[in-house]
Order: structure tokens, then sequence, then C-alpha cells
């Protein structure tokens, strides 16, 4: 039995005692929810030592070639180690009632089914058959551009970032960013600095925000302030396939 099987048990234990009630709200208020702990520092080192074992990846993205930003990001392949497995499927139906309230609100369509494995399959018809987990590689000078994630049609509206280093120790920099585009106002920005073994929830294209006639859509993105010094990984769990 390899490290990270015996691992996943106690990792949805810490995901399961997570507040969620107060995390849904400051979802609601912001967009973007701060987890307590989920890994330990030694998880975190063997996630990250992931990254130079290039079989694990179905594919690697250099930011600046495609003008995403500085960086490099690798999503791994659809075999993923049974700690990205647990995560995910541990976070899922968690996030689940969330998503089916903000698509309430917004009047839209909520098509996740229960179980993480039926909404896959859905993706896998829908023709979104791709891995979409992500393990990301930032160093100095590197960032990420401000952008709303689009994987293809089949859209889970909210996913997870992990910090795998600890920020002013191993790196400095870095900041995760998210800017609002607000009905008839200048947007707003945030910065939150990512502990190590936490994991922030956030929005991936918008929220619903309320507004004198109602509820309206109101667009965020996000992305990675610049690194001053040393090197930061971070682990995106993304609920749903890409195309």
């Amino acid at each position: 039995m390899t490290e990270t099987t015996r691992l996943a048990g106690p990792v949805a234990e810490r995901i399961a005692q997570t507040d969620w009630a107060a995390l849904a709200a400051e979802l609601d208020e912001h967009g973007n929810a701060l987890t307590g702990p989920l890994i330990t520092p030694g998880e975190c080192r063997e996630v990250t030592a992931l990254y130079d074992q290039p079989d694990r990846f179905r594919t690697t993205v250099d930011m600046a070639r495609h003008r995403f930003g500085s960086g490099q990001y690798r999503y791994f392949t659809h075999d993923l180690p049974d700690l990205v497995q647990g995560l995910r499927e541990a976070f899922y139906p968690r996030l689940l009632p969330i998503a089916r309230n903000w698509a309430a609100k917004l009047g839209k369509p909520a098509p996740w089914p229960d179980t993480l494995t039926e909404w896959l399959q859905m993706c896998h018809d829908a023709g979104q058959d791709k891995s979409a987990q992500i393990l990301l590689r930032y160093g100095p000078g590197d960032w990420n551009a401000l952008h709303r994630d689009v994987f293809g049609d089949m859209l889970f509206p909210l996913q997870v970032v992990i910090g795998l280093d600890a920020p002013g120790t191993d790196f400095t920099g870095g900041e995760f960013l998210m800017t609002e585009q607000r009905p008839r106002a200048q947007s707003r920005g945030s910065a939150t600095t990512l502990p190590q073994g936490q994991g922030l929830v956030f929005t991936t294209r918008d929220r619903p925000v309320a507004t004198k006639r109602g509820w309206s859509n109101g667009p965020m993105r996000h992305g990675v302030s610049t690194i001053r010094s040393g090197r930061r990984h971070t682990l995106g769990l993304v609920f749903h396939d890409a195309a």
C-alpha cells in the first residue's frame, strides 16, 4: 500500500470536518473562501515531487508561450494519484449544494448529479474526456494572468486550489488574485496568501450577486501575482473534464 492510499481517508475526514455553512457564506459574499488545513507538509512535498515524473501527466503548458503569464503547469492523466483522487471525490458532494443553490438563484440549469462519477460520465458523453487536474509550478518572476476557466460546455461552477509550499519560507509574492466585475461600478479585487496544505475554494467563472431587481450574474477572474523569490507549487482540483 502506498503512502497516498493510506492518507486518502484522513484527508476526506478533514474535508468533512470543515465548517461548510461558514465556507458557503464566504463564497456567497466574496466568490472565494479558505479551508482549514487539508494535507500535511509531508503530503505537500509528496504531491510536489510528482511534477518531476512526466509520465504522470498528459501534457505540459508553457504559460509564456500562450500569453497566459509566465510559469508552467501540467495536466495529470486520468490515472490520478490516490491523494488527488481522494481530495476530488471528498470535495464534490460538499460543493454540490452550493453549486445548485447558485444555479437556482440565477435561474440556470443545475445538471450536476449526486455523484462525481455520474457527472464525469456526462462530461465524457458530451466530448469532454480529458483530465483537467493541474499541478502548477512558478519560479521567480512568474505570474498568472487574470482569466476565467473555459474547458467546454459541461461546467462545474467551483474549483479548489491547494498550496503546496510555505509562503514567506519557500517563496515570496505569488498571492492568489481575484477580480469581481460589479454591475454599474468599478471592478473590485482581492488577494489571498495561500497557506501550505490549505485550499481555496473559488468560482470557476462567476457567482450570483444580489441587486435591487433580484439576483444577477457577477463575472469573476482569477490569477496569481508575481513570484518575487523561491518556487511556488499548487494543486488545482477541477470538477469537470476538459474538451
